[in-house]
């Protein structure tokens, strides 16, 4: 599997739209509340509950019903600052985060009618902030000169950065890549979270004193002993899950499979991967209807995901599904990709079967096989920490991730982990909820 640079221009030489029509319907779910009225009377729906089902239902428990109430008063600084405090990322949330799940879903009013639309609510209000140029600024905390490492800027290391700084701790991320953010900068693409959302955190984090490092790579520029040696008495490991997963579909040299945090990351670049042609995306989740969308952008001229159980079993959020079909992606279900019949160095076709998944498991089905035209393979099967980093660090995993207590912490004296290095099929705000934890204590364990 190659990654070939050669095949790669900037897209700021293409109109990234070119090739898609924004349908009414994604306009329609996507529109933001427009004025304050709009954001007014959504909030005016709210029952103000004696038990907030929607705080419940939010990993980090933003205040909900605080920051409506702010709203329904015309008090959207008060509202900002209420969801500031409580979570640095709640722009970041507001995109991506599962609200059918989380704060919508578990909003009462939902039950017989209509919940609440929270997500756009404080879309709407860090909207206004950032128009307004209005900044929460954290109450100065004298540093108690102690001094913390975050190895990783994803969302549990921003998050678990911050409440340390807040604290009075001296906290320096590292970070290996040019700039913060993890899967916010590289792996979301922009379509689903605006640049200028992740472009903000780094001055915001500044802000609150924490010292970033950025192109230093754990295990080659640092090590849990040299960060030991260098002071830190504590450090954090958040490295995410950057390893996606393939398996071998020739034996052939090829150009054109790629793994889908490549495609991202060069997508979120403002680059292309010329010549995609005909492409075919293995998997089902988020980052495969991501990857096929961004393929869209960049030029493909179909863009199929392929999901070996039924659209029931999908775990792609049923937004971004639609967004996807109405890109013009193509969805096959039931189907397992066998082999990429290759000459020349190029992909002709995918050899595929269908799928039976009746009792749960994935079974090939008998004499059923048939072909795909296709030009170029994204995997997009799952991502995995970078296992030989963490046992070179003598750090114990468990299937793969690295294993925790109750408290964070790992089989390594005052070395705490969270985040996708330690959980799979986590969240934005699961990361941010990690982060949380893991400062909650390292604190306790500092004092």
């Amino acid at each position: 599997m190659r990654r070939i640079g050669k095949d790669l221009r900037s897209l700021d030489h293409i109109n990234p739209t070119s090739n898609i029509t924004l349908h009414t319907s994604i306009k329609k779910r996507r529109n933001k509340l427009k004025n304050l009225q709009e954001a007014q009377n959504e909030a005016n729906k709210c029952l103000n509950c004696k038990v907030p089902m929607c705080q419940k239902g939010c990993p980090i428990s933003t205040h909900i019903p605080e920051f409506i109430e702010k709203i329904k008063n015309n008090n959207l600084e008060e509202a900002y600052k209420i969801l500031q405090s409580n979570n640095i990322m709640s722009d970041v949330c507001s995109n991506v985060c599962p609200y059918e799940e989380c704060c919508v879903g578990h909003c009462v009013r939902g039950i017989k009618g209509e919940p609440i639309q929270v997500n756009k609510l404080e879309k709407y209000v860090n909207n206004w902030a950032r128009d307004n140029n209005v900044i929460y600024v954290n109450e100065t905390i004298k540093s108690n000169e102690i001094k913390v490492a975050i190895i990783g800027s994803g969302p549990a290391g921003i998050e678990c950065a911050i409440e340390l700084a807040k604290n009075g701790f001296d906290v320096t991320i590292f970070e290996k890549e040019s700039e913060i953010g993890g899967l916010l900068t590289y792996g979301i693409p922009g379509f689903r979270l605006p640049r200028d959302i992740t472009q903000n955190l780094t001055k915001r984090i500044k802000s609150l004193g924490v010292n970033i490092q950025t192109n230093i790579e754990f295990g080659k520029d640092i090590t849990i002993n040299s960060l030991k040696k260098e002071g830190f008495k504590a450090i954090f490991i958040a490295i995410g899950a950057e390893n996606a997963s393939t398996y071998s579909l020739t034996n052939k040299e090829c150009d054109k499979i790629y793994k889908s945090d490549y495609i991202l990351k060069e997508y979120n670049a403002k680059n292309i991967v010329k010549n995609l042609g005909n492409v075919i995306v293995i998997g089902g989740g988020n980052v495969a209807t991501d990857s096929a969308r961004a393929a869209i952008r960049m030029g493909a001229k179909t863009s199929t995901i392929v999901y070996r159980r039924n659209k029931e079993k999908m775990p792609a959020r049923e937004i971004e599904l639609q967004e996807a079909i109405e890109d013009g992606i193509k969805v096959i279900y039931n189907t397992k990709v066998l082999e990429a019949e290759v000459e020349d160095g190029k992909i002709e076709k995918v050899k595929c079967i269908k799928t039976d998944t009746t009792n749960g498991e994935v079974k090939d089905i008998e004499n059923s096989e048939f072909y795909i035209n296709a030009d170029t393979i994204i995997f997009a099967i799952g991502l995995k920490p970078n296992k030989n980093i963490l046992e070179k660090e003598n750090i114990e995993l468990e299937n793969g991730l690295i294993k925790i207590n109750e408290k964070c912490q790992t089989n390594i004296e005052g070395v705490f982990a969270g985040g996708d290095v330690c959980q799979s099929k986590a969240t934005v705000c699961l990361a941010i909820k990690a982060g949380k934890d893991a400062a909650k204590n390292i604190i306790e364990y500092l004092q």
